[in-house]
């Protein structure tokens, strides 16, 4: 390599720090403002040039300067942020923008850039996709529960357990006597409006979500092979997990998701076990709604889940099978090789 460099990444501007391997030549300084065509108007000056590699950490803005380093011919490396920050060693002097993009210039120089995987265009579009929609399925039940302590703090019997009865939403919005006081029926009446028009908005997206996903061939096998898996959770694994060839065993896919258990034990003493939460939260919410349909009793799960439902809680049987889904879908995906990730066609 001639050319090896880091960038950090701000809002406001991007921190470079890059240097030429053969002249020893190191140059740092800030592009601003932080924006694609900016940044495209920089990087002409490696024009023509195969040997120039830079690494960027996967936070909030990796994706757009990830884009114009490849159109640019440039190698990127997308480096994870937590080994990132471990292999900067003890603290031994003040965190810096420039100290960032210097550390990764060096990792980069040394070979030793703990890479992410860099999703396709169309993963990173499903991905926006799943995204929107869980940002608006969340905001629905934010309403939703409004509701339920609005009827509860003014001793009104809730209506429905999710409001998903027409005749319970018919009721609190026709402002019938039930109870509520003039600013509690207004409040109702709010949240109610605000969740219809959430529904609106999550029709379409969900539509969009399952059309790819009936084209997408790994979505298509994830629903097939495994019970509980639907368009929108075998599309959330397919954006979310990767490719599976990146993992060496199953058990490093679990880790992806954040679905295992840390243990802290010394001395004979150990805490209580926790789930990690280091992966996307995304994919951990769709496995886990995907293991809680092991409670049916044609799941092949169905034992399963009900004897760790039985030993400890429903919950944590949900997570067990969970942890088995993901499992599953690192052997599915990894089958597949190259078409698990192949470009699908547009259409309906």
């Amino acid at each position: 390599m001639a050319i090896v460099g880091g960038f950090d990444i701000h809002r406001k501007q991007i921190t470079f720090d890059y240097a030429d391997t053969v002249t020893g030549q190191v140059r740092r300084g800030r592009i601003e403002p932080a924006c694609r065509l900016v940044l495209r108007a920089w990087l002409g000056r490696f024009a023509g040039r195969s040997d120039v590699t830079f690494a960027v950490e996967g936070c909030t803005g990796w994706l757009f300067v990830v884009q114009e380093l490849q159109r640019a011919g440039i190698t990127a490396l997308l480096a994870e942020p937590a080994e990132t920050a471990h292999l900067c060693g003890p603290k031994l002097h003040a965190k810096t923008d420039k100290t960032d993009s210097r550390h990764l210039r060096v990792l980069v120089a040394d070979g030793k850039v703990p890479a992410s995987w860099i999703p396709p265009e169309q993963a990173c579009e499903l991905r926006m996709l799943l995204q929107l929609y869980r940002d608006l399925a969340e905001e629905h039940t934010a309403w939703s529960q409004r509701i339920h302590a609005t009827l509860f703090h003014q001793g009104v019997p809730s209506m429905a357990s999710r409001l998903s009865s027409a005749q319970a939403r018919a009721v609190l919005a026709s402002g019938q006597d039930i109870g509520l006081s003039a600013a509690g029926a207004q409040a109702v009446q709010v949240a109610l409006r605000q969740m219809e028009a959430l529904e609106a908005e999550m029709g379409p997206v969900h539509a969009q979500i399952a059309a790819f996903a009936r084209r997408q061939i790994a979505c298509k096998t994830l629903q097939q092979q495994m019970f509980g898996v639907g368009p929108l959770v075998a599309a959330v694994i397919w954006a979310f997990l990767g490719d599976a060839r990146r993992f060496s065993s199953s058990a490093q896919a679990v880790r992806h998701t954040g679905l295992d258990v840390t243990v802290y034990s010394s001395d004979g003493k150990r805490t209580p076990g926790h789930l990690s939460h280091q992966g996307p939260p995304i994919l951990r919410w769709a496995l886990f709604e995907a293991g809680h349909q092991a409670s049916r009793a044609n799941s092949p799960d169905h034992r399963y889940y009900a004897d760790v439902a039985a030993r400890i809680d429903a919950n944590r049987a949900a997570l067990s099978v969970a942890r088995k889904l993901a499992r599953r879908s690192h052997h599915i995906l990894r089958a597949l090789g190259d078409q698990a990730y192949a470009p699908v066609p547009a259409g309906r």
